[in-house]
């Protein structure tokens, strides 16, 4: 083995994204529509798969998650949180490993939505606050 193959990949600088908090009436500083089909990446520079959708907050529209397909046969949908976001030239890193991904519970949508029980495991799972908002739905994400 030479001294070039030992050496790890130089991980590229990459910027903030998605701003810590959005202020009442401020337009939120992402566009989804940029990042569909750009590939997620974990914490440590792994592959996680290419984004399909965003899920915002329904009172802040600041992105929480994004979609990607896993598998080949039976394909889903696997929710990556998108907290600390940082964007590449053609990757998005999160703040989360690869690991923590693969072992979120395995949720199905119904139809464009997911459950409101659904969504508080998501969030437990990674460690974030959920309070269902008050609206007539009880649900906290939409898809942008």
């Amino acid at each position: 083995m030479t001294a070039q193959e030992d050496t790890a990949p130089e991980q590229p600088v990459v910027e903030p994204a998605v701003p810590a908090g959005v202020g009442a009436g401020d337009e939120p500083e992402w566009d989804a529509a940029e990042w569909h089909g750009k590939m997620l990446v974990d914490i440590d520079g792994r592959n996680i798969g290419k984004l399909q959708d965003v899920y915002v907050d329904v009172e802040t529209d600041v992105p929480q998650f994004a979609t990607v397909k896993e598998g080949f046969v039976d394909r889903h949908l696997t929710f990556v949180p998108l907290g600390g976001l940082h964007v590449g030239p053609d990757y998005l890193q999160v703040e989360t490993t690869d690991d923590q991904v693969r072992s979120a519970p395995d949720l199905r949508l119904h139809g464009q939505e997911m459950s409101q029980d659904d969504e508080s495991a998501l969030y437990h799972h990674f460690e974030m606050n959920y309070t269902a908002p008050d609206t007539q739905s009880g649900r906290r994400l939409a898809r942008r």
